[in-house]
């Protein structure tokens, strides 16, 4: 899976991390002070406000980006002297495109963040003090959002399109590794669909859940400071009273919880996922062979092997009752955190309808990245049970014993 597409895996995804730790604790042990480099930007970055946050395009960001992109190339550079695959154009390079692509995003996102705090303060500004604020007024800070929404917008649709073709060549890397090892892999129960199928869900879940968690991660390092100051302009919490980055923990908090609940309840989907894919091939494969037999697919047998989709499917429909009603009742009472949190400060007016905007959406960033794996639980589940088949397929190439599926799913 990882293999036929990374150079050394291991080592590469455990030197990505190294490397990105080393970049973050140089930046923050003063090089972000270090700015001598960007007088060739004289004249096209505003300059920073004193006492407002740096603008997008302000000398201080222009210098957080040039540094960030050079330690991706130079991360690139490194790996293309030590090891380079058929692939590595794709499994580096293109792993490095999709991360910068995604801090880029969630840059804008922190300054949408602003804009719109800014924007609400001056709806509540008009309608409490009428006259004050004139169409030109509120026209023109509409129209500054363009700025934002335009580079946002060609950006998620080039990645989007980048990142369907990184799939599909981490899906290439699959199929040929596979297909090299056919002659021991056709006796394998539902061979065909593993690679044909398995392959294809693997790439396309993996690229889907990688990019979100890797947003979630950098979300929180942008967010998380922006909402432990933010949670200074809080005056107290129901029931506990005032906290400092009070807000922070209640997030931190809320998607604990959640996780942890969605973990305990979903514990057996996996595995009975799992047998679900193993009964439709078997019932598949069947199918097939009566096409070429006069002989295969019997009814009797054919009943049979039916019966067993439908017993582990009606499993999974009862587990899966349960579990939704526990992940949408989480979901949906984790909208009313954040006002909840914010009650006493509202009831006091001691916010403005911008700073409560910005808070709300800075603790709404904040917590969807807190409770990734709650969100993301089902698609989890799907790729655990493509994982377990794949495993069970590629130890057939290392002479290694097939895996049993997880614990309590034949009898669950």
């Amino acid at each position: 899976m990882f293999v036929s597409f990374f150079p050394t895996p291991k080592t590469f995804f455990l030197s990505a991390v190294a490397w990105t730790g080393l970049a973050m604790a140089i930046w923050f042990l003063g090089f972000n002070q270090w700015q001598t480099g960007l007088n060739i930007l004289g004249g096209y970055v505003p300059p920073v406000i004193e006492g407002e946050r740096p603008p997008f395009l302000s000398a201080e960001r222009a210098w957080t980006y040039i540094y960030i992109v050079a330690n991706g190339l130079l991360f690139v550079a490194v790996w293309a002297f030590i090891e380079r695959n058929r692939w590595f154009k794709w499994s580096v390079a293109g792993t490095t495109l999709i991360l910068l692509s995604t801090y880029f995003n969630v840059q804008i996102s922190v300054y949408l963040n602003d804009w719109y705090g800014d924007f609400y303060d001056l709806i509540q500004r008009a309608l409490s003090e009428p006259g004050t604020v004139t169409a030109s007024d509120y026209f023109g800070k509409l129209a500054t959002v363009a700025w934002i929404l335009i580079p946002y917008i060609m950006v998620l649709v080039l990645l989007d399109f980048f990142v369907s073709h990184y799939v599909f060549r981490w899906r290439t890397a699959m199929n040929d590794y596979y297909m090299r090892h056919w002659p021991r892999l056709r006796s394998v129960e539902g061979a065909a669909q593993r690679v044909q199928e398995d392959t294809m869900r693997f790439a396309r879940i993996v690229e889907g859940l990688g990019v979100s968690f890797v947003r979630s991660i950098m979300t929180l390092i942008a967010f998380l400071p922006l909402l432990y100051g933010l949670s200074q302009q809080v005056t107290e919490l129901p029931v506990i009273g005032q906290v400092d980055g009070s807000l922070v923990y209640v997030a931190l908090l809320s998607a604990a919880f959640g996780t942890v609940l969605l973990a305990v309840v979903g514990f057996k989907l996996p595995g009975l996922e799992f047998n679900n894919q193993k009964v439709e091939a078997a019932y598949r494969k069947e199918l097939v062979y009566g096409e070429d037999s006069a002989e295969r697919a019997a009814p009797p047998h054919v009943s049979e092997l039916y019966s067993a989709v439908r017993r582990n499917y009606f499993r999974l429909y009862f587990h899966y009752l349960y579990f939704g009603i526990a992940r949408w009742s989480y979901l949906q009472a984790s909208n009313f955190v954040p006002l909840i949190a914010l009650g006493p400060t509202v009831v006091a007016g001691a916010i403005t309808l911008g700073v409560f905007t910005q808070i709300n959406n800075a603790f709404g960033q904040v917590e969807e990245s807190f409770k990734f794996l709650a969100n993301s639980w089902t698609t989890i589940i799907d790729l655990l049970s493509i994982h377990k088949r794949l495993i069970a397929f590629e130890a057939l190439i290392h002479g290694e014993p097939l895996p049993d599926p997880m614990p309590g799913a034949s009898n669950a």
